[in-house]
């Protein structure tokens, strides 16, 4: 690993083993991809990214099931789980990663500032994951930003296989 933070221990360990990556991103709209994209060789790793800031993204592009949304709303484990697991499939990639949730000023769906739920996809299975930032919309997006890149290097470590979603 390389030492100079969550995203480029991905992309080192991402390249080593072979592995492509893709994202789905709500509430980051794009951030997760864009910081993928900063490390030089992000390019054997990055497959590519949607931003699905509407639900019509979510489920028209991603797969995500309408009545999921319906039901649960846009800021739900399984939302992100779906999200996951539509960028790994309409990427071809090997790993997904998706992140949605309540950035800010208001709530959501009656969901509070700073509810994310982050996820990764593998062929292994789909993992989620719950988090509660405090700050404002930048803060949050930042943070939600920075514990999906730890989650998917942990992901790429051999992960724990802590399920918390």
């Amino acid at each position: 690993m390389t030492g100079a933070g969550p995203a480029a221990d991905v992309v080192d360990l991402a390249t080593r083993r072979g592995l492509t990556v893709a994202t789905a991103e709500s509430l980051t709209a794009g951030l997760v991809a864009a910081t993928l994209a900063d490390v030089p060789g992000a390019s054997a790793v990055l497959q590519g990214g949607v931003i699905a800031y509407q639900i019509s993204v979510k489920q028209n592009l991603l797969n995500v099931d309408a009545e999921l949304l319906s039901s649960a709303g846009a800021v739900d484990p399984r939302v992100a789980a779906a999200m996951a697991d539509g960028a790994r499939a309409a990427f071809s990639s090997d790993i997904g990663v998706a992140t949605t949730g309540v950035a800010g000023p208001s709530p959501h769906e009656g969901k509070p500032v700073g509810t994310v739920f982050t996820a990764i996809s593998t062929s292994s299975g789909t993992e989620t994951f719950e988090h509660h930032f405090v700050g404002d919309r930048d803060a949050i997006r930042t943070a939600s930003r920075d514990a999906v890149l730890v989650e998917l290097r942990e992901a790429l470590l051999g992960g724990t296989n802590n399920r918390r979603g």
